[in-house]
């Protein structure tokens, strides 16, 4: 032990250092997905084919299962938006000019509320900028006047 910590200097794990460097291998599956894959070897057909009568029967977990296979839901695609906001806008204004470009479908609603939600956390970090200058001016007027 350090005298003057209390710390035990002869540790077997060292700060920042995992007790398992080697970790798990690239590639290695985790034990219960070995088994399932085990299990439904050769049976994949099988289930496949009662899970589509199961839906065809009425069943609509299995319609739901099915027709997610068949056409999974759609990605939303990362298309360049081109916007024409005022040059000198506040954020309020770019926020409500981004609202009017969803409201005229320019934009696509779910982008212009990601946007919009960006304008949101600008303007918090504005706000928390302008208190520290104004907690820093009441700092400097305490010591100056003192």
């Amino acid at each position: 032990m350090s005298e003057n910590t209390g710390l035990k200097t002869d540790t077997k794990f060292k700060p920042g250092q995992s007790g398992n460097p080697a970790g798990k291998q690239r590639g290695v599956r985790h034990k219960a997905t070995q088994t399932m894959q085990v299990l439904l070897q050769g049976e994949l057909e099988a289930i496949t084919r009662k899970a589509v009568e199961l839906a065809l029967d009425g069943d609509t977990m299995a319609l739901k299962l099915c027709l997610d296979r068949l056409a999974p839901p759609l990605k939303p695609v990362a298309t360049p938006i081109t916007l024409d906001l005022p040059a000198q806008a506040n954020l309020t204004e770019t926020a409500r000019a981004l609202v009017g470009a969803a409201a005229s479908g320019d934009v696509p609603p779910d982008v212009a509320a990601q946007l919009v939600s960006a304008v949101a956390s600008a303007a918090k970090v504005e706000e928390l900028e302008q208190i520290r200058h104004r907690l820093e001016a009441l700092e400097h007027a305490l010591k100056v006047g003192v």
